[in-house]
């Protein structure tokens, strides 16, 4: 079985690793309300998508 010749350093381990980062996702507003939410989904706030009400909110009470 083959066995590493010397240990691998920091640098390169990095190096090899830099592409495994987390990036943070796309955000968009809401065109209703203004609140920042994921794209293609309907917003928890006001309960619209694409200006149809999908969800009924008790915000309209308040």
């Amino acid at each position: 079985m083959a066995v590493p010749f010397r240990r691998t350093s920091k640098t390169k381990k990095r190096m090899r690793r830099t592409h495994l980062k987390k990036e943070v996702g796309a955000l968009t507003k809401c065109p209703k309300c203004g609140t920042t939410l994921r794209p293609h989904r309907a917003c928890t706030k006001c309960g619209y998508y694409k200006d149809q009400e999908v969800i009924k909110t008790n915000e309209e009470e308040k």
